[in-house]
């Protein structure tokens, strides 16, 4: 059995979960992560959260390409057994409530990538420092601030988007 830390250097390198990614359809979504999930629909958009797992989607026609996928990491600061849908632990066991980046960022390169830093104007806030995996786009959100329940160096979020956002960056 791989570990927690092999999932989130996986999808920061390979921009998907269980094969599942940008593009994919809800269905190919739940025939990854299983059923157990909250839908938000307004208009055209639908936001889909599996806990640790937070996917958006625009409708095109009949089909609702998935257009986004977040890594939400901070949530299981708080729960981990009901924020990482079954089909992740079955295959990577249990997750740790924190992440150090200091430790993704080993994984990431025993992947062969790299991690570089981004400059932090262009969209993470204070206590935030955003990072980038450069051959897949992928982001990862870092907190550099201590708070009352999450460390420093901790991984707060990984973000995937399509090729055509990140290259519009």
């Amino acid at each position: 059995m791989t570990s927690d830390l092999d999932f989130y250097a996986h999808v920061a390198t390979r921009g998907e979960v269980l094969g599942a990614g940008i593009g994919a359809q809800p269905a190919q979504w739940e025939a990854a992560l299983g059923t157990d999930h909250l839908d938000t629909e307004e208009a055209d958009l639908l936001r889909r959260d599996y806990g640790l797992v937070e996917l958006s989607f625009q409708r095109d026609d009949d089909a609702w390409p998935c257009f986004g996928v977040s890594l939400q990491v901070h949530r299981l600061s708080q729960d981990t057994a009901s924020e990482v849908p079954a089909p992740l632990r079955e295959v990577y066991g249990e997750f740790a409530p924190a992440v150090r980046f200091d430790q993704l960022t080993d994984a990431i390169a025993k992947l062969g990538h790299s991690v570089e830093p981004e400059p932090d104007a262009a969209g993470a806030s204070v206590g935030i420092h955003r990072h980038r995996v450069p051959g897949s786009g992928v982001r990862i959100f870092v907190r550099v601030r201590e708070g009352a329940r999450w460390q420093a160096d901790a991984v707060w979020r990984l973000s995937v988007s399509p090729a055509w956002w990140r290259e519009a960056e």
